[in-house]
């Protein structure tokens, strides 16, 4: 069975950014490996539709929605996460926004918002599981990077500069959690067909269907990947597997980064 193979049956998860994309694979591969989870967005309806699809397989997840921009609410939501589950076993930060634009044309507003979504969102949850964490004797938080958290790309000064401060905090997470039984990785993919690669082409001008044909182009391995497959990571990283493994950027790029 999937949860004896990961170690994880019975875990309580909290996963952000779960409403679409990469968030909703892995709310629903942390409940298929027998986790409970509370899914977390801005979106309502996308949330309670993926809290069905997981109830519908047989397994256990619980909507609660949160804008993660304010400190406040990360707290709000950590102790909806605790009322629900009992308690928290794995964070998942998954939320995310990008504006494609080069520096000279990106907007105070735009500039805001991506280090508010992509990076205050991630350490303010990170910094409100932390203590629970540490109270039940450890845990596991993955945040979701990017392979732009380590090379430059054009048209996305502000992503590049979130998603690398994120894999920095990653690892100084990690190496505050080392001998206090929290472990922190990061999954670093490149491009995944989820609505946020789709946002980019409108953004951009371009025909979704030829942006992403494109973008495969580009890939060495001659595909982008499905978000199930940057949940399979997260699931890895989550698990028993993964047990000596801490402060890591798990690239999931197709090959790019080898150039």
């Amino acid at each position: 069975m999937a949860a004896d193979v990961w170690g994880l049956a019975g875990r309580r998860a909290l996963v952000t950014g779960a409403t679409s994309g990469i968030g909703a694979a892995c709310a629903r591969a942390l409940a298929g490996a027998g986790c409970r989870v509370v899914v977390s967005g801005r979106d309502a309806g996308r949330g309670e539709a993926v809290c069905r699809e997981i109830a519908a397989a047989g397994g256990e997840a619980h909507f609660v929605a949160a804008d993660l921009r304010a400190s406040e609410a990360a707290e709000g939501l950590v102790a909806a996460a605790l009322e629900r589950l009992g308690g928290l076993d794995v964070l998942v930060n998954a939320a995310g926004v990008i504006h494609r634009r080069d520096a000279p044309s990106t907007t105070d507003e735009a500039w805001r918002e991506t280090l508010a979504v992509n990076l205050d969102a991630v350490f303010y949850a990170c910094r409100a599981a932390w203590p629970v964490m540490l109270g039940q004797g450890g845990g596991v938080i993955v945040t979701v990077a990017s392979d732009a958290s380590m090379i430059g790309a054009p048209r996305m000064a502000a992503y590049c500069a979130s998603k690398g401060a994120v894999l920095q905090l990653t690892r100084a997470m990690a190496l505050d959690g080392a001998r206090r039984g929290i472990r922190v990785n990061a999954v670093c993919p490149d491009e995944v067909a989820t609505p946020m690669l789709e946002s980019e082409a409108r953004q951009l001008g371009r025909d979704p269907e030829a942006f992403l044909a494109e973008a495969a182009e580009g890939i060495p391995l001659g595909r982008i990947a499905a978000p199930e497959e940057v949940a399979d990571a997260v699931l890895f990283l989550a698990s028993e597997r993964a047990r000596f493994v801490t402060g890591t950027g798990l690239v999931l790029d197709g090959g790019v980064t080898a150039r």
